[in-house]
C-alpha cells in the first residue's frame, strides 16, 4: 500500500538525485576543458641547458650526456620527459642539478645567458656586508695584551 506522502517524498530524492548528477556532468565538462598554467621546459630552457652541457665549464658527466644526444640516442626532451632514466642520465643529473638550478635562477632573474654559461657558476646573490659600526666599546678589547686583564 502506498501513501501520497511516499510518492512526494520519492519524488524529491528523484529530484535531488537528478540535480546532483547534472551538476556532476557539468563539473566533469568543465574539469575535460582545464589546461594546466604550467608552461613546462620550453625549447629555449631545453638549448640552454645544451649551451652549458657543451661548455667547458660542465662537469664530465654532464658532458658525457651531450655526447650520447649528439649522437642521436636520444634527445634532451626525452630526458625532460622522462623518457630516459639510466645510470647515465641519473648520473650527470645528479652531478647537474644544483649549476641547473642556478642557471635556472640566473635566467629567471634576466642576467644573460651567454654570461651564466661562460661562468658556469651563475652568481648568485651575494649577502650583504654588515657596515662597520665604529663604537667598538660595547664588542669589548678587539686587541688583547698580557695586561688586560
Amino acid at each position: 500500500m502506498t501513501f501520497p506522502y511516499d510518492q512526494a517524498r520519492l519524488q524529491a530524492l528523484v529530484d535531488g538525485f537528478d540535480a546532483t548528477t547534472a551538476a556532476v556532468e557539468k563539473t566533469g565538462r568543465e574539469a575535460a576543458q582545464f589546461q594546466p598554467r604550467s608552461r613546462g621546459v620550453t625549447e629555449q630552457d631545453l638549448a640552454a641547458i645544451e649551451r652549458y652541457a657543451k661548455s667547458p665549464n660542465a662537469p664530465k658527466e654532464f658532458k658525457d650526456l651531450q655526447q650520447r644526444i649528439d649522437s642521436g640516442e636520444f634527445s634532451w626532451q626525452d630526458i625532460a620527459a622522462g623518457r630516459v632514466m639510466d645510470e647515465g642520465v641519473q648520473k650527470a643529473l645528479a652531478t647537474g642539478v644544483p649549476d641547473l638550478q642556478r642557471a635556472y635562477t640566473a635566467i629567471q632573474e634576466g642576467q644573460d645567458i651567454d654570461d651564466i654559461i661562460e661562468s658556469g657558476n651563475p652568481s648568485r646573490p651575494t649577502p650583504p656586508v654588515r657596515p662597520a659600526r665604529g663604537d667598538d666599546d660595547e664588542d669589548g678589547p678587539s686587541v688583547f695584551k698580557e695586561d688586560a686583564w
